[in-house]
């Protein structure tokens, strides 16, 4: 599981350019679009003429035979004696339906067909598919004429509306001419509807009036239609219609027409040759338009490509400037902040720490020379705000440092002063009570200059205490070592409650002169810290014995004993003894006893202890014990020297844990 709260640490170089990269994708985008719609309208244009050669010439001979085959079917119905036309019609209509289903089925593979083109299209081959049952139904005479043309015109119409599909292209001029050259294409289909109906048409009866009112809308649709498509054609692709129309053969055509819709019935010899070459130089007419407008749209096509290609590369241009801009802003802004914060880093890592070193040496610093202005030679207005602000920073930061090691100096100075006066008079009284307890024969008042003496002695440690917290030494001191037993005897007689101190036996061990008075001292602040934490009736029991790593002495109470945290935050404090705070100075004990075990090594650890409460460990290092010599007294606490020193532990009574 991941630290609650945990934030993902981001460099500046990182957020400056994913905030680059928002504008700079946005350009790549819309050069990637651009690009993509002016390729893809030169693309179209291109495909323009490949559908043009694959399906819609090939659709236009589809219709071709469809018209051929209508014409024979309708001949068949008005007289079963031209069956043998139909019938040899019938496989070439099969295969143009087979090369336009190949070549569909061939382009829809290769992705040129969208999905408008793909609907007319399937339309378009659903009812190709149904030539099967309208050739039965004529074989079989369940249709009549009128019907039989009907069908085959819903196929033709399919096949228009696939080719209206087909010109949706995104040049508009081509996509309009295409139209208007389809729809002449149409007023062709309608021509040869005429040639249906007009084939085979009986002089009279009741079906002959339909068909003849069918020849007249498709001839009003046909004329209505050439008119209004020559209209809208330009000049070159209206040259290749307008001969036509106003051609003798068109005229006669006419006549005949008005002739049917009079009520009278050309003969097939009459109707036939002029509707059939009128047909085809229609259906030339148109090939040749369509080809043309196909021509128009490779230079076009060629046009839009080049402007795409032109617009790529000015947009790529722009876009690489862009890119190469932004990284530059944006790698000199990073570069400038990171050189902030190297020298923020520098300022908290580096100064800073030395300073505050130098000051615990009592070493003197000049503010001016620790702290220069930091310059990270950046151009940018608020990067050079910020370097100001962290010189002011670094100024007044070391400043504060200076006068607080002064002060704390000055704090130190006032500890050993009052230490060493009172150490002075205290010395001076116990030579008083010594010289009154030897004068003294009253048993009562003897025994009142001996608890004298013993709280002199308590207040010797007390000024101790303060000498130790002014970072000076304690003048106590041993030329021989001394008995572990005697210093711990030592050290209860210095507690108030010395009574209840059970100093259990010891080994013949002893601890080196030098180290006697401090150990005495940390000894009793511990011993006096358990009497005073634990209820009046219990007995604190020291008890020290050698192990591997040296002489073990363990003080232990059965008092209420301490929570885990607290225990935990003592023996930090007593491992890493933290300067002096005088805001914390109900646990001045625990400050002394921390202070004397760093000076010679020793290893101070608190736990619980079984009888609910606390077990205090004083591991003496193997260097600082020895066997016993001979003793300069016979206490065996002889003093090397009894230099007046102060220690104030704040009476004592709170014996910090």
């Amino acid at each position: 599981m991941g630290v609650p709260g945990r934030i993902r640490r981001r460099t500046i170089r990182f957020k400056i350019f994913g905030l680059l990269l928002v504008p700079v994708a946005s350009m790549m985008v819309l050069w990637v679009v651009i690009v993509a719609v002016t390729t893809n309208d030169s693309l179209q244009l291109r495909a323009y003429g490949t559908i043009w050669s694959t399906l819609r010439v090939p659709a236009d001979e589809l219709i071709v035979e469809l018209q051929q085959e209508r014409l024979a079917a309708a001949r068949f119905l008005g007289e079963p004696r031209s069956r043998r036309e139909m019938v040899e019609q019938r496989p070439h209509t099969d295969r143009a339906v087979a090369t336009f289903r190949r070549l569909a089925q061939e382009q829809e593979a290769a992705g040129t067909v969208t999905p408008a083109m793909r609907k007319q299209l399937d339309d378009l081959l659903n009812r190709v598919s149904q030539l099967g049952v309208i050739r039965a139904d004529i074989d079989a005479g369940l249709t009549s004429r009128i019907r039989a043309i009907e069908a085959y015109n819903a196929i033709s119409d399919a096949a228009f509306r696939m080719h209206r599909s087909l010109a949706l292209i995104n040049d508009l001029p081509i996509y309009q001419q295409s139209l208007v050259v389809i729809d002449l294409a149409y007023s062709k289909e309608l021509l040869t509807r005429e040639q249906a109906l007009a084939a085979g048409m009986l002089p009279s009866g009741q079906a002959i009036q339909a068909e003849r009112r069918l020849f007249t809308q498709i001839v009003g649709n046909r004329r209505f239609l050439i008119d209004k498509s020559l209209a809208e054609l330009d000049p070159e692709l209206r040259a290749y219609h307008v001969n036509l129309i106003t051609s003798p053969e068109y005229q006669r055509l006419r006549i005949l027409e008005e002739a049917v819709i009079a009520g009278r019935t050309p003969s097939f010899t009459q109707w036939h040759p002029i509707s059939d070459e009128l047909a085809r130089a229609f259906q030339q007419a148109q090939e040749q338009a369509g080809a043309r407008l196909a021509e128009r749209a490779v230079p076009i096509a060629d046009d839009v490509l080049a402007r795409a290609v032109l617009l790529a590369g000015v947009g790529l241009g722009v876009v690489v400037i862009t890119i190469l801009i932004t990284l530059r802003l944006g790698s000199r802004l990073s570069d400038e902040l990171a050189a902030l914060r190297r020298a923020a880093q520098e300022l908290a890592q580096v100064r800073l720490p030395n300073v505050m070193q130098k000051l615990r040496r009592g070493e003197r610093v000049d503010v001016e020379v620790e702290a220069p202005p930091i310059s990270t030679k950046g151009s940018t207005a608020e990067v050079k705000d910020v370097e100001e602000a962290f010189s002011a920073v670094q100024h007044t930061a070391i400043e504060a440092a200076v006068g607080q090691a002064e002060l704390r100096a000055g704090v130190n100075q006032v500890f050993l002063n009052l230490a060493r006066r009172s150490q002075a008079l205290l010395h001076r009284q116990r030579i008083q009570l010594d010289g009154m307890q030897r004068r003294a024969t009253d048993p009562g008042a003897l025994d009142d200059l001996f608890r004298l003496d013993h709280l002199t002695t308590r207040m010797r440690r007390h000024a101790e205490g303060l000498i130790i917290l002014s970072g000076a030494v304690p003048g106590r001191g041993w030329r021989k070592p001394i008995p572990m037993l005697d210093v711990v005897r030592g050290a209860a007689a210095e507690v108030e409650d010395y009574a209840r101190v059970n100093v259990q036996p010891m080994s013949d061990h002893a601890l080196i002169g030098a180290a006697v008075g401090d150990v005495i001292h940390l000894i009793a602040e511990l011993i006096e810290n358990a009497t005073v934490y634990s209820p009046p009736h219990t007995s604190v029991t020291v008890r020290g014995e050698m192990v591997g790593n040296g002489f073990a002495v363990e003080v232990e109470d059965r008092g209420l004993g301490l929570p885990p945290e607290v225990l935990a935050e003592f023996n930090e404090r007593l491992a890493n003894p933290p300067e002096f705070d005088l805001a914390d100075s109900d646990r001045l004990g625990l400050f002394v006893v921390g202070r004397l075990a760093a000076r010679h090594n020793i290893r101070v650890t608190l736990r619980p202890s079984p009888y609910g409460g606390t077990t205090a460990i004083v591991l003496i290092p193997i260097d600082l014990v020895s066997m016993p010599e001979a003793p300069d007294s016979p206490d065996g606490l002889a003093p090397v020297t009894l230099i007046p020193v102060d220690n104030d532990a704040n009476s004592g009574e709170e014996g910090d844990r």
